[in-house]
């Protein structure tokens, strides 16, 4: 198993800390709002990057946070004349839902809170200062950066020209420019908790440190999360964690790139931000997860009608070669399978392993998919054996375990009229009676379906 290492720049063989297990921690949502599409791909990716381990052997533990205080969440709390706890407990909530409808809770997944962890956060803190790592100025604590020796080793960036850019907030007593927040004196109206500095509140970068050094207690395999939040947030995370604990806060650092809405990046002035939920209601999780897997996860990804119409008829398709496996098993002989077909697909599962073990190549294990789902189409029929369609049958559940898609029931959401309009046209079609087909096919055009004929008969999609 190779990963790109956002730390070396380089692919690294990954050798786990402890045998058989790893530890992964994956920066979650800022949840003031629901989840937009950029929000969902990490969530996916390394979603994937876990079950793929899981599929290895390995024994996972997987953190995901939730960011509940923070500007964001204070200013739409005063907005609407309420609580941050309101207002996190709401976007948690559908953060979830959003997580559960593209598979990601089809495993465990550990989901700490800044709150939660607030006793822990001040503690991190006071040990940074008992190690001249930090210090108050004015019930503020800042992050000594100049005194680490390798600040900036993650996103590539020297002293020089940080320098360049640095600037001070009003308010803020630095000693340096460069150095960052880790405790913020409460304002006017704000949230607070009672420290040994002032009343007031974490900074954004030491929840994550805290976390990881709470809940794992030291050095983790590997730490991943979008390419924005490289510098500062990882950065800073590596400087406060490295700073205390004197070892590595993570041995490998996964970065995935942006994603762009029709070629142009998501911003909230340009209004094209899209949200995860409002894609969920028109089409099923697993469309949005084979978009997003069809990229490679360090390249950016361009969102678009055309990319998603792909993405179904490509799900479509893999459904319906694995729908027709299913059905020949029913009345197969009960025999092994051919060694013919076990070496095929024993050579398609070992291409997948190694796509999915080179930095997660899954538009390559995709290839790999397709490449089953046509040897099964075409070599694979009435008269082969059980043994040889379970054996297909279970790449395919393979396929599943790893990448999370081929398990939703595409005639899940149709009431029983449509499905029985459906079996009746089936029928008319066997009988040749095509009058009759057309006719019920005219039907579910009016009730707002686009009626489509394919080798598994048909298939209607909501206009």
């Amino acid at each position: 198993m190779k990963l790109y290492n956002s730390l070396t720049n380089k692919k690294e063989e990954f050798r786990p800390i402890e045998g058989g297990k790893v530890s992964i921690y994956a920066c979650g949502p800022t949840v003031y709002n629901d989840m937009h599409v950029g929000n969902v791909r990490p969530q996916v990716v390394f979603d994937v990057l876990r079950r793929f381990f899981i599929y290895l052997g390995y024994d996972v533990k997987y953190v995901s946070n939730f960011t509940d205080v923070d500007d964001k969440i204070i200013n739409k709390a005063n907005e609407e004349n309420t609580t941050i706890d309101v207002i996190s407990k709401r976007y948690i909530e559908s953060v979830e839902d959003d997580l559960k409808a593209l598979h990601v809770y089809d495993y465990p997944i550990i989901h700490p809170t800044c709150t939660e962890h607030m006793d822990d956060i001040i503690e991190f803190i006071d040990g940074l200062i008992k190690k001249d790592f930090a210090y108050e100025s004015n019930g503020d604590v800042y992050f000594r950066v100049r005194k680490l020796k390798d600040y900036g080793k993650l996103s590539n960036r020297n002293i020089e020209d940080l320098e360049v850019g640095a600037r001070i907030e009003k308010n803020e007593i630095k000693e340096d420019p460069l150095d960052f927040t880790l405790w913020k004196k409460k304002k006017e109206g704000e949230v607070y908790w009672d420290s040994p500095w002032s009343e007031g509140r974490p900074g954004w970068h030491i929840e994550c440190s805290t976390m990881i050094k709470s809940i794992f207690g030291g050095t983790i395999d590997i730490h991943c999360g979008g390419e924005d939040l490289k510098f500062p947030h990882h950065e800073n995370e590596i400087a406060q964690s490295e700073a205390l604990m004197d070892k590595p806060l993570a041995h490998y650092w996964l970065h995935n790139g942006m994603i762009n809405i029709e070629n142009v990046k998501m911003s909230k002035s340009l209004g094209n931000f899209l949200y995860a939920k409002d894609f969920l209601e028109k089409e099923s999780g697993e469309v949005l997860r084979f978009f997003i897997l069809n990229a490679h996860y360090r390249k950016p990804l361009n969102f678009n009608a055309e990319a998603i119409e792909a993405a179904k008829t490509s799900l479509r398709r893999l459904k319906n070669s694995k729908k027709r496996l299913a059905e020949l098993l029913e009345t197969a002989e009960d025999a092994p399978a051919t060694e013919e077909i076990s070496k095929k697909i024993g050579e398609i599962r070992e291409s997948f392993k190694a796509h999915m073990g080179d930095d997660l190549n899954t538009p390559d294990a995709f290839s790999d998919m397709f490449a089953l789902s046509k040897f099964a189409n075409s070599e694979l029929g009435e008269n082969s054996t059980k043994g040889s369609l379970e054996e297909a049958l279970k790449l395919f559940g393979e396929f599943t375990e790893v990448l999370g898609v081929l398990q939703d029931d595409e005639d899940a959401g149709l009431d029983s009229e449509v499905k029985e309009l459906m079996r009746q046209r089936d029928e008319a079609r066997k009988n040749k009676d095509y009058k009759l087909s057309d006719e019920i096919r005219d039907r579910l055009t009016e009730m707002g379906y686009i009626v489509k004929d394919t080798p598994n008969g048909t298939e209607v999609e909501k206009k």
